[in-house]
């Protein structure tokens, strides 16, 4: 019982988790901004070749 009550106070004390946690949200928020600028890159794109599209089948 003494040896689980020691283990439990080191881990209490340790903050390797919490860092660890940490760097994992701010990569997860970095890869959400990436798609979404990479997706309304994409609508922008896809806009502007339709406009060239039609504009060069008008002509």
């Amino acid at each position: 019982m003494i040896a689980y009550l020691m283990t439990y106070l080191s881990l209490k004390q340790d903050r390797r988790a919490v860092t660890a946690l940490e760097y994992a949200l701010i990569a997860g928020l970095v890869g959400v901004v990436i798609v979404g600028a990479i997706t309304t890159l994409g609508t922008n794109l896809t806009t502007i070749f339709n406009k060239i599209g039609s504009d060069v089948s008008s002509a």
